[in-house]
């Protein structure tokens, strides 16, 4: 680029690096962890009954999972003014977590089944009461993520946070 200067490019990939690093780090985990969480609950939806059902809708329900607990990051980085706030997440940051996790939580969970019937509950799902949705789906949201950015932020104290 004309008047820049020598390495400034340089400089702005290698920032934008580790930021994408460490997201595609976070998502793949999410993923992970939140594909053997849809196993686990399948039993308690209906219409999984058949296993490679089963294992194609909890993988593509792992992906969702998964762009929620990004979404739970940039939202603690918004609201933290720390993109890296996960890393260590303090009182502040756990208050966040669960907020935006229970938001998301409720809301994919009360459109999908409500308004959207993507999916419906088995008599065994346990349900908030005067919201009429899964304990368990909401309670993913809650759980998960502040493992997975432990995971995470484990990593990245090992690898982009000592660079």
């Amino acid at each position: 680029m004309r008047g820049q200067a020598p390495g400034a490019e340089t400089h702005r990939r290698s920032h934008w690096g580790p930021l994408g690093r460490t997201v595609a780090a976070i998502f793949v985990v999410a993923v992970l962890g939140n594909y053997l969480w849809e196993l686990a609950q399948s039993p308690l939806y209906v219409g999984l009954e058949d296993i490679g059902t089963t294992l194609w809708h909890c993988f593509v329900a792992s992906l969702g999972d998964g762009l929620m607990v990004l979404g739970i990051v940039a939202s603690g980085g918004v609201i933290l003014q720390r993109p890296d706030w996960f890393v260590r997440p303090g009182l502040q940051g756990a208050i966040v977590m669960v907020a935006v996790g229970l938001v998301f939580g409720v809301t994919v969970e009360w459109v999908a089944v409500h308004v959207l019937q993507r999916w419906a509950y088995t008599a065994r799902m346990p349900r908030v009461p005067g919201l009429n949705v899964g304990v368990v789906p909401v309670a993913q949201m809650l759980i998960l993520p502040p493992l997975i950015f432990r995971l995470v932020a484990v990593w990245y104290r090992r690898t982009i946070g000592s660079t």
